[in-house]
């Protein structure tokens, strides 16, 4: 069963999939103010996420070595992976 968290932010469409996710933390050393570890230790969106320069965060979800990190455009076109 697939674990996705997903969220909009900068104009970019965000998905997490925590079933894939081996909490590296690359996406959090990139972008802080984007993604955190929960209490289970696995990636999630900061609550109060705000937006943040979009070169940012195609480079946060790029470093993640399982590529439990998507990103698409406004128009669904997928950035990352």
């Amino acid at each position: 069963m697939s674990d996705t968290k997903e969220r909009e932010i900068s104009e970019l469409i965000i998905k997490i999939d925590r079933t894939t996710c081996i909490s590296t933390a690359n996406c959090i050393k990139v972008a802080p103010d984007v993604f955190e570890l929960d209490d289970e230790r696995i990636c999630s969106f900061v609550n109060h996420a705000f937006d943040t320069e979009k070169d940012i965060i195609i480079e946060a979800c790029s470093v993640c070595p399982v590529n439990a990190l998507y990103v698409l455009d406004k128009e669904g076109k997928q950035l990352v992976p």
